[in-house]
C-alpha cells in the first residue's frame, strides 16, 4: 500500500496560505496546519492586532483549518526567530548594511526549522502560500526554483537560499495561479480572510520605523553625527547613521541647492555622505554566501540576468566565480544604489540559478 502524502501547511492567517491548504487537500494530501509564532507582540512593543503572528491572524488561520476539517496548532519559534532573524537584522543595520529579514525568515525558519518540525510529526512536506514554482529536472536530477506565472506576485527572489533537500520537501501550489484566481477561490469557499489585505511591511516593524524598533528592543540610542559631501566637507547634522540607507533622498533635511542622496556611510565615524544621484550608480558588485540551485557550483564566468532588489527588473550581467566562493558581478549597465546586506539573485529566463548576499559595490 502506498503511503499517503502528508503535508504541514504554514498558515499565516492570510488568504494565500489558506488556499494553499485547500489545494493540497484537493490533491489528495493529508494536511495539518500550523501558525509559526515568531515573536510575542508585547515583547517588541506592538499591538496584538497590527502584525502577522497576531492573535487575529491565528484566529483566521484556525477558522480556515476548522472549515477544511484539518488539524491545526500554533507552534512556538520565538527563540529561534530572536536569534536568527531579529539579532541579524539589528547587526546588519549597525554594520552599515540594509538587511533582508524576509529572505532570512524563509531560509532559517520556514524551510529549516518548520521543515524539521514537519518531519518530527511524520509529515513529508512543508507547504506555503509563496508565489513561485518548484520543478524537478530529470536531466540533471536537481530541483529547480522558478518564477511564478503571476509576475506581479512572483516571490522567487526571496526564496533563492533554498537547498536541494528543502526544495524536494516543499510544495508551492500557488505558483501556477494568479492572485485574482486565489481570491476568487477564497470567495467561493467563504473563507473569513478572502478579502484580507496582504502584509507589505517587515512583520516585526509594521510602521516602518526600524530605528525606533532597534532602540526600543536593544535599549541603545544611535547618536547624531555629520553629513558630508563627496569632498568630505561637513554640510549638516544627521540623527544617527543607522537611520539612513543608500539612495535615500527624503528626510535628509539638507538645503544644498540641488537634490542630494545618501551615497555612503561610515559607521565607525558615524558619518553619512551625500551626493548627486549619479553617484549612486555602479556596474560591479561583490557577493558572498552564495547558494546555487540550478547547478552545484559556478566554475567559469557565465551570463545571467540578475537583480539586487525585490521589485527590480532583472538586468544582464557577467558573473565571475572567485576562489573563496564569492562572485564578482559586472552588469552591462550601471545599477542604482547597490546596497550591502541585500540579496543578489540570478536568473536564467524563469529559473533561479542562485543568489547570495551583496557585500559591496565595486565601481
Amino acid at each position: 500500500m502506498i503511503e499517503k502524502k502528508k503535508a504541514l501547511i504554514a498558515m499565516s492567517g492570510g488568504v494565500d496560505s489558506s488556499i494553499a491548504a485547500y489545494l493540497m487537500i484537493q490533491n489528495g494530501y493529508y494536511c495539518e496546519g500550523t501558525t509559526m509564532r515568531l515573536y510575542r507582540n508585547e515583547d517588541i512593543g506592538l499591538c496584538s492586532f497590527r502584525t502577522c503572528c497576531s492573535q487575529k491572524d491565528i484566529d483566521d488561520a484556525s477558522e480556515v483549518a476548522f472549515q477544511l476539517d484539518m488539524p491545526y496548532e500554533v507552534s512556538d519559534f520565538t527563540m529561534d526567530f530572536k536569534e536568527q532573524i531579529i539579532a541579524k537584522f539589528i547587526r546588519i543595520y549597525e554594520e552599515g548594511g540594509t538587511p533582508n529579514p524576509c529572505v532570512d525568515c524563509n531560509r532559517y525558519m520556514k524551510f529549516d526549522k518548520l521543515l524539521q518540525f514537519a518531519w518530527s510529526k511524520g509529515l513529508n512536506y512543508v507547504v506555503t502560500g509563496h508565489y513561485a514554482r518548484i520543478e524537478h529536472d530529470e536531466n540533471t536530477g536537481r530541483y529547480l526554483l522558478k518564477k511564478a506565472l503571476d509576475d506581479t506576485k512572483d516571490q522567487s527572489y526571496a526564496l533563492y537560499a533554498m537547498t536541494q533537500k528543502q526544495l524536494a520537501h516543499t510544495r508551492l501550489p500557488l505558483g501556477e495561479l494568479h492572485k485574482k484566481e486565489v481570491r476568487e477561490i477564497a470567495d467561493k469557499l467563504h473563507f473569513v480572510n478572502a478579502r484580507k489585505h496582504d502584509s507589505q511591511d517587515i512583520c516585526f516593524v509594521p510602521d516602518g520605523d526600524y530605528t525606533k524598533f532597534m532602540e526600543d528592543y536593544t535599549g541603545k540610542h544611535y547618536p547624531p553625527g555629520d553629513f558630508l559631501d563627496q569632498a568630505g566637507n561637513v554640510v549638516g547634522q544627521h540623527t544617527g547613521a543607522v537611520r539612513y540607507t543608500l539612495g535615500q533622498r527624503k528626510g535628509l533635511g539638507l538645503a544644498m541647492g540641488e537634490p542630494v542622496y545618501v551615497c555612503g556611510k561610515s559607521m565607525t565615524e558615524n558619518t553619512v555622505t551625500v551626493g548627486p544621484e549619479a553617484a549612486l550608480f555602479s556596474k560591479e558588485l561583490l557577493a558572498g554566501d552564495m547558494n546555487w540551485i540550478a547547478f552545484e557550483a559556478l566554475e567559469e564566468p557565465k551570463r545571467f540576468r540578475g537583480k539586487t532588489r525585490y521589485r527590480q527588473q532583472e538586468q544582464w550581467a557577467t558573473v565571475y566565480p572567485m576562489e573563496d566562493g564569492q562572485v564578482r558581478v559586472v552588469f552591462d549597465t550601471p545599477q542604482r544604489a547597490i546596497t550591502p546586506g541585500q540579496a543578489l539573485v540570478l536568473y536564467d529566463e524563469d529559473v533561479v540559478v542562485g543568489g547570495g548576499t551583496i557585500l559591496t559595490a565595486l565601481a
